[in-house]
């Protein structure tokens, strides 16, 4: 494992911390009150009635007395969100407009950037399509029949792949570089030494987010049933999309986990979106695959309590059951139902 901390600069590292105020850092995700000279809250890394976490501004450093946690505003980051360390770095200059030196980015780091950019232009092209192709009007329809409303669409960037082999291809990558970047984001698939394909086509489109709500792959949901065709495509894992350890709906959700405290856990994108148009904001899901250890220890650094909600069929049954047994040796405190 690289340490990628030693390739941003130090003095950067110390100026960024010098500029980022960790109250207002921490108090964006765990509400802060003043007590003397110092701010105060219940721990988000373990549960607690009594606040002993600790933030010290003069210090511009964070203690918990029940747990010992402590750390300046990066290791918050990372802690709180599960961000690597140039994540947080990128994630706090990105907030006051510091640009981290090149220098601190590896070659890895300049690929993945590649990656979520033609990501993200993927994502507008589906979310076009939508609104704009006429072949989309059976997606349109499918959407309504399910009781989305435009405005939760566009919250979840909902989008549509048109019909056809190279559509996106066409639109985003002309150039070798652009086309290089769509295979390993896992849009297109490779042929042949000098063709690939659209993976998506003629699919409703559910962009998945990361913590830092960049788009890292995606799920197509079939809108022609007649088609011999997985009811549901689901981007390959790349460089920047691991389905053990990401969830959909994750980031749209994040502030209503927080404030309530409590997150649940359904089976696929629709059952996320179909609760956030009801009102139930703070749902999330697997991504194609069973929960994981890293989804429930993610999930229970977040809130206190999680509720399982599958399918009633053997497999979700079957779901729960491991669901559950990878909680309790993690509960401490929570709740899961």
């Amino acid at each position: 494992v690289v340490d990628t901390s030693k390739r941003i600069p130090e003095d950067f590292i110390q100026s960024l911390l010098s500029r980022i105020d960790i109250v207002e850092v921490i108090n964006a995700v765990v509400p802060l009150r003043k007590a003397g000279s110092n701010y105060v809250a219940c721990c988000p890394f373990h549960n607690e009635k009594t606040p002993s976490f600790s933030v010290n501004k003069n210090k511009q450093f964070y203690h918990c007395f029940g747990c010992g946690v402590s750390g300046d505003a990066i290791q918050f980051l990372i802690d709180h969100n599960s961000l690597s360390f140039v994540e947080a770095v990128e994630l706090l200059a990105g907030q006051i407009g510091m640009q981290v030196p090149q220098s601190g980015r590896n070659e890895a780091s300049v690929e993945h950037n590649l990656i979520y950019n033609i990501l993200s232009e993927a994502t507008v092209f589906f979310e076009q399509q939508l609104r704009q192709q006429t072949l989309a009007k059976q997606a349109v329809q499918y959407l309504q029949d399910r009781g989305l409303t435009g405005l939760t669409a566009k919250n979840f960037r909902i989008g549509f792949a048109p019909p056809g082999w190279s559509n996106l291809l066409d639109a985003i990558a002309k150039d070798p570089e652009k086309r290089t970047a769509g295979i390993k984001a896992g849009l297109f698939i490779k042929k042949d030494a000098n063709k690939c394909y659209d993976r998506f086509r003629n699919r409703v489109v559910f962009p998945i987010r990361n913590r830092r709500g960049r788009v890292i792959g995606f799920g197509g949901r079939v809108i022609d049933n007649t088609v011999d065709e997985p009811k549901y495509l689901n981007s390959p894992e790349t460089d920047v999309f691991n389905k053990s350890q990401e969830l959909y709906g994750f980031y749209e959700a994040r502030q209503t986990i927080q404030k309530l405290d409590a997150v649940i856990v359904v089976e696929g994108y629709m059952d996320v979106v179909s609760l956030a148009q009801a009102g139930i904001t703070n749902a999330v899901a697997t991504l194609g695959t069973a929960c994981t250890e890293q989804h429930v220890t993610s999930l229970l650094k977040t809130a206190t309590e999680i509720t399982f909600c599958f399918d009633g069929d053997t497999a979700g049954k079957k779901a729960a059951w491991r669901s559950l047994e990878l909680c309790l040796p993690l509960l401490d405190g929570k709740n899961v139902i």
